[in-house]
C-alpha cells in the first residue's frame, strides 16, 4: 500500500491588464541545483560576446521574489482496492505572490487527478472542478465558478463523466460531457442543467460555430471500429443528421472534415475529406491503410493539411503530404518521418515564431533518427544547421560536417535526459528554444540547449546541460531552471538578449524540489513562478516562489530600441532575398543591446511585400518529385507519357500538368506561372464511399417502422448502385490519383493494396488511431 501526493496547478489570477485565465500543469519530479551570483558567456559566432556584469540585480529580485503556496493538492490513499483522496484548493489575488486557502468553498471535496480541472476559453474566467465520487452513486458533481475562482456552487449531475468536460470555443456556457455509459450530455447554462442530447456515442468533437460532432452506433459497441456512423447537430441535438457511414474515426483540421471509412476491400480505409461540414464528401488521393497503420494530421489551417500516413509494416515511420487548399490532391513532402506506433510519438514540431517553419524527425537507413527543417511549408525539407560554437559529438564521421539535431517527443519518451520541448511564441519574432545535439544524428548523451534567432536558420548554444525554460516579455526575456535529477534547485538564470549572456540569481535559501515553471499564456508577462515542495516527515510542503521581472526592468522600450528586421533573410544583395510563401515580412524587433521592456501592451509589428513568383514557389505536382538539394521537378520514370487520371465529385478527371502546383497561402504574383489545369473525362467514378444516399436528416424521437423501411429500400437500391457502378462504370475497381510516392504501374486504374502487417496498437487512451494531433 503507498500513498500517493499530487499537485494540480491552477493559477486564477485576475490581471489588472487583461482579467484573463491561465493553467499551468505540474511537469513532474524535476530537480536542480546551483547556487551563487554567475556570468555566463554565450557565443552566436566566432567573435567573442562581451557580456557585461550587470550590477545590483540579486537585491531587487530578492526584493520581488514571493513564496506561496500552490494553487491545487492532492493525497489519494489506496486501500482494499478503493482509492480515498483528499484535495485542498487555494487562490493567488495578485499573480501566485500569495495565495489563501478557499477549499471551503468547494466543501473540502476531492477534486478528480486525471480529467477534474476544465478551464473555460480566454478571458472568460470560468472553471470547472469535477469530484471524484463513487461510481454506485447515481452522478457525479462539479464545482463551477464563472468569476476566477471567487465564489464556486455545486451542481450535481445526472451522470458519470468519462471525459473532460468540452466548452463551446465561443459561448462558454455551452459544455458537452460524455458519461460513462456513452450517453451525451449538454448544458446551455455553464453546467447548471444538463440534457441528454444522444446514446451510444463514442467520440465528440466540437465543430464551427454551434455545430456538433460525433460518432455512434446503434447496438452501443464503441470496438465496432468501421461501423460506426457519424452524425451532426446544428441545434444542440434537436435535430441530427447522419453524414457519414461505415466510419473508423473521424478529426477535424483547420475548415477540413476528415473521415476514415472502410472500403469493400478487407480491412483496409479510405480518407474522406468535407469542406461543408459533411454535406458532401470527396475520397482524399492519398494510400488507403489496414487497421494496423494510421492516417494522422499534423498540421492544419484554412489553406492546406499536413497529413502523416503510416507505412505498413511495423516501421516506426511514414510519409508526409501536404494537400491543396481542398484537402483532396495531395504531394509527398517528406519520406521515411518518424512516428512510432507503440506509443504515438512524433517530433513534428509548427515554429509559431515564424511563419512557413517546421521542424521534424525522420529515421534514417541506418536505424539513426535526424532532425529536418522546411521554411516553406513542406516544400523542401533540410538538415539543420551546425552551430558554429560547437563541436561535432561522436556521431559524425567528419568532425567538421554534421548537423544539430531537435530532441522532442521522441526523446522524451525514451527516457533520455530531456525534460522539456522545443519552444517558440507568436510574439517572440524569430525566437526557438531547444535542446539538441550536434552530429550525424540525435544522440543518447545529455543535450544542450540551443537557440536559433532568425527562425532557425542559425543556431547556438546557449546552456551547457538540460534546463526548464520560459519566454517572457514577447521575447525580451528568457528564464531557465537547471535539470538535475540528484539535487534539489535554488538558483534561476535569465536573459535579456535572446540567450547571449545569462545572470544567475538565487531565489532562496532553502532549496526546493523542482516540479516545474509556470507563466501566464502567450509570453507578455514578466512574472514566473517555480514550482516544488520540501520533503517532511510523514509529507510534503508544497511552495512556490514567483519573481516580477518588471522591478528589475524598470524601463518601457522607446523606438530607438528598435531595428528593422528582414525574415527569411540570406543574401541581401538578391533582390528576392527574403520571399517566402511569395511575400517579405519585416518586423520590428528588439535590440540585444536594449535593457528594457516590451511591455504587455506589445504588438508583433510587420510590413509584408508581395514578391514575384519563382520556383520556390511551388510544389511537385502528382507523378513528380525533387531530388535532393534540388528545386527542378523531374518526372516519375515509370509515369512518363502516361495520363494522370483521379476521381473527383463522382467524375473521372485527368490532371495535365508541367511537375509543379503553387503551395497553397502563397501570395506571389507575376513572374513564373506554371498553370495545371482537371480534364473533365465526362465518366462517372466512385469518389465518395459514404453511402450519400443514407445520410438523412433525423430527430431523435423518429424511429417509426415505415421511415426504418424506406431506409432498408435506400440501402437496396444504393448497394445495387455501387455495384453497378463498380461493374459497368470502373471496371469493378475504385478510381485514385496516382501520386508521387508509389511507384505504381502506369496502365493501372486503381491504387495497389498496402501489404497488412503486424503494428502495435495505438494506447488505449488515444480517441482512435486516425485521431488528429491539432492543440
Amino acid at each position: 500500500m503507498r500513498a500517493v501526493a499530487g499537485l494540480l496547478l491552477l493559477l486564477l489570477s485576475v490581471f489588472a491588464f487583461q482579467g484573463r485565465l491561465s493553467e499551468a500543469a505540474a511537469l513532474g519530479k524535476q530537480l536542480l541545483g546551483s547556487s551563487g551570483q554567475r556570468l555566463h558567456k554565450r557565443n552566436i559566432s566566432s567573435t567573442t560576446t562581451n557580456c557585461q556584469h550587470w550590477q545590483g540585480f540579486q537585491r531587487n529580485l530578492t526584493a520581488h521574489t514571493h513564496k506561496v503556496l500552490l494553487a491545487l493538492t492532492t493525497f489519494q490513499l489506496p486501500l482494499l482496492g478503493v482509492s480515498f483522496g483528499q484535495s485542498r484548493l487555494y487562490r493567488s489575488e495578485n499573480y501566485g505572490k500569495s495565495f489563501s486557502d478557499i477549499t471551503k468553498l468547494i466543501n473540502n471535496t476531492f477534486i478528480r487527478t486525471e480529467f477534474g480541472i476544465a478551464i473555460g476559453p480566454e478571458n472568460s474566467g470560468k472553471v470547472i472542478l469535477t469530484a471524484g465520487v463513487s461510481g454506485q452513486s447515481n452522478g457525479g458533481r462539479i464545482f463551477r465558478s464563472s468569476d476566477f475562482g471567487w465564489n464556486f456552487d455545486t451542481v450535481n449531475l445526472p451522470f458519470h463523466p468519462v471525459m473532460q468536460i468540452l466548452y463551446h470555443s465561443k459561448n462558454s456556457d455551452h459544455l458537452l460531457a460524455l458519461s460513462i455509459h456513452n450517453v451525451l450530455w449538454f448544458s446551455s447554462n455553464f453546467g447548471k442543467t444538463w440534457e441528454n442530447i444522444h446514446n451510444f456515442v463514442c467520440l465528440v468533437k466540437w465543430g464551427q460555430n454551434d455545430t456538433i460532432f460525433f460518432t455512434t452506433h446503434p447496438n452501443g459497441s464503441c470496438t465496432a471500429r468501421g461501423l460506426l456512423e457519424l452524425k451532426r447537430t446544428d441545434d444542440f441535438g434537436r435535430t441530427f443528421k447522419t453524414i457519414g457511414s461505415k466510419i473508423y474515426s473521424f478529426g477535424l483540421g483547420g475548415h477540413f472534415l476528415f473521415a476514415s471509412v472502410m472500403t469493400d476491400k478487407v480491412s483496409l480505409r479510405a480518407l474522406h475529406v468535407s469542406l461543408d461540414m459533411g454535406d458532401t464528401w470527396n475520397m482524399v488521393q492519398l494510400p488507403h491503410v489496414s487497421t494496423e497503420q494510421f492516417y494522422s494530421i499534423l498540421a492544419a489551417n484554412d489553406d492546406m493539411v499536413f497529413m502523416h500516413v503510416d507505412d505498413p509494416g511495423d516501421t516506426g515511420f511514414g510519409t508526409i503530404y501536404v494537400s491543396d487548399d481542398r484537402g483532396i490532391v495531395y504531394s509527398k513532402s517528406l519520406s521515411r518521418h518518424l512516428y512510432t506506433a507503440t506509443g504515438g510519438e512524433t517530433d513534428f514540431t509548427n515554429v509559431t515564431s515564424l511563419r512557413g517553419v517546421y521542424v521534424t524527425s525522420v529515421l534514417a537507413e541506418d536505424g539513426s533518427v535526424q532532425s529536418v527543417i522546411t521554411f516553406d511549408r513542406g516544400g523542401e525539407w533540410k538538415p539543420l544547421r551546425k552551430p558554429e560554437n560547437s563541436d561535432c559529438d561522436s556521431t559524425a564521421k567528419n568532425k567538421d560536417e554534421c548537423s544539430l539535431h531537435i530532441h522532442a517527443s521522441y526523446s522524451i519518451s525514451q527516457k533520455l535526459n530531456v525534460p522539456m520541448l522545443p519552444l517558440s511564441e507568436p510574439n517572440a519574432v524569430g525566437l526557438i528554444i531547444a535542446h539538441g545535439s550536434v552530429g550525424d544524428a540525435i544522440s543518447v548523451m545529455m543535450p544542450d540547449v540551443y537557440v536559433s534567432d532568425d527562425g532557425g536558420y542559425s543556431w547556438f548554444k546557449a546552456l551547457k546541460g538540460p534546463h526548464h525554460y520560459t519566454i517572457l516579455d514577447s521575447g525580451g526575456l528568457i528564464v531557465a531552471v537547471e535539470h538535475n535529477e540528484y539535487s534539489s534547485v535554488n538558483t534561476i538564470k535569465f536573459s535579456i538578449d535572446e540567450g547571449q549572456c545569462w545572470y544567475s540569481h538565487n531565489f532562496t535559501d532553502k532549496p526546493i524540489v523542482f516540479t516545474g515553471l509556470a507563466s501566464e499564456p502567450g509570453a507578455k508577462s514578466m512574472n514566473v513562478s517555480i514550482w516544488g515542495y520540501v520533503d517532511l516527515i510523514i509529507t510534503q510542503h508544497w511552495v512556490s516562489v514567483t519573481i516580477d521581472f518588471e522591478e528589475l526592468l524598470t524601463r518601457d522600450c522607446s523606438d530607438d530600441d528598435y531595428i528593422q528586421w528582414l525574415a527569411h533573410s540570406s543574401n541581401v544583395n538578391d533582390p528576392n532575398d527574403g520571399c517566402m510563401l511569395g511575400y517579405k515580412e519585416k518586423f520590428r524587433r528588439l535590440r540585444k543591446s536594449s535593457v528594457c521592456r516590451n511591455g504587455h501592451d506589445y504588438v508583433v509589428n510587420k510590413q509584408p511585400n508581395v514578391c514575384l513568383c519563382t520556383l520556390d514557389d511551388y510544389l511537385c505536382d502528382f507523378g513528380y518529385y525533387r531530388e535532393e538539394n534540388s528545386s527542378e521537378c523531374m518526372e516519375q520514370a515509370d509515369l512518363q507519357g502516361h495520363d494522370l487520371e483521379f476521381c473527383l465529385q463522382g467524375k473521372k478527371e485527368i490532371l495535365q500538368t508541367n511537375g509543379y502546383r503553387k503551395i497553397p497561402g502563397d501570395k506571389c504574383y507575376g513572374g513564373v506561372q506554371l498553370n495545371r489545369s482537371m480534364k473533365d473525362m465526362s465518366k462517372k467514378c466512385v469518389s465518395n464511399l459514404l453511402a450519400p444516399e443514407e445520410l438523412s436528416d433525423s430527430r431523435r424521437t423518429s424511429s417509426v417502422p415505415i421511415i426504418a423501411t424506406v431506409i432498408v429500400l435506400l440501402l437496396m437500391l444504393l448497394i445495387l448502385g455501387v455495384i453497378f457502378i463498380k461493374k459497368y462504370v470502373c471496371g469493378g475497381r475504385f478510381l485514385v490519383h496516382r501520386y508521387s510516392v508509389l511507384q505504381q504501374h502506369a496502365e493501372s486504374t486503381t491504387a495497389d493494396e498496402l501489404n497488412t502487417a503486424a503494428v502495435a496498437n495505438k494506447p488505449e487512451y488515444h480517441d482512435d488511431s486516425d485521431e488528429d494531433l491539432l492543440e
